[in-house]
């Protein structure tokens, strides 16, 4: 289950949400390879780091999952927003290149045909860059910040389901050493705990990030996959059910069905 829109952005208004938001922009600028002129799709809730990465993007998109909520975004100019689901992205084949899941795989449906579907919209050799709860780490056990919720991965779990998707990690890193805690005093030594955790307490991190190389000699599939969504129109007049052949029919069912008259003995 995907965390609501109003939570995500009241956790990254507050205090510890903007220090998260800090040391995962850390881990990312680590992996971040400057792509020129590059097309770049945010997935889940990656606006604090769509702001900052795509601003030398040549295009720019939020597309947020249906069962987490959208909000406009950007603030001012046309709307780069849209609700999706993850499955069926409405892409076409090889027009991104690189796309960032931030609050997305960890609670996707089925991660890997999220996967194959991001697998699917990316160039030849477009990338994926995933940030994921970390099984090891202290931030995916509380559930007042949004990494507590959904599937953590280890890197090796992250790794093989990559692998299957028919991705290459190319770079790791780790972010979030610090304790999920909103006491002042716990927050002031955020420098602190997170320099040293990256030295002392590395399989420790809250989260995981990874950059992926897309693999070119996927397999294409015989038929094409079916969807699983069933997409029922709101405003659609519902008519009221037909009960005809019912009372037509039970009066003949309860004639076949009523006892015959035993004749009296002589």
């Amino acid at each position: 289950m995907h965390s609501d829109i109003v939570d995500l952005r009241s956790f990254y208004a507050s205090p510890l949400g903007r220090l998260a938001e800090r040391s995962i922009t850390m881990a990312l600028s680590s992996i971040w390879a400057p792509v020129p002129n590059e097309r770049l799709v945010g997935l889940g809730y990656a606006l604090p780091w769509l702001e900052r990465f795509g601003a030398d993007a040549e295009r720019t998109f939020a597309f947020m999952p249906a069962t987490q909520g959208a909000v406009i975004w950007p603030s001012t100019g046309p709307a780069s927003t849209a609700l999706v689901f993850d499955e069926e992205l409405p892409l076409m084949d090889s027009s991104i290149d690189r796309m960032l899941l931030v609050h997305s795989l960890e609670h996707a449906e089925n991660p890997r045909e999220t996967l194959n579907e991001i697998w699917r919209v990316l160039s030849p050799a477009g990338r994926v860059v995933i940030v994921v709860p970390n099984r090891r780490g202290v931030w995916a056990r509380f559930e007042h910040t949004p990494f507590g919720t959904g599937r953590p991965y280890s890197r090796g779990q992250l790794g093989e389901l990559l692998r299957e998707a028919n991705f290459t990690p190319a770079a790791w890193s780790d972010a979030l050493f610090f304790p999920p805690s909103r006491r002042r005093f716990m927050m002031r030594l955020h420098g602190l705990l997170e320099s040293g955790g990256r030295r002392l307490w590395p399989i420790f991190s809250g989260v995981i990030a990874v950059e992926a190389q897309k693999r070119l000699y996927q397999g294409i599939p015989a038929a094409q996959r079916a969807s699983r969504r069933v997409f029922v129109p709101v405003l659609s007049p519902q008519g009221a059910p037909s009960l005809g052949m019912r009372f037509t029919a039970e009066p003949a069912l309860s004639a076949q069905k009523r006892p015959r008259p035993r004749r009296k003995a002589q």
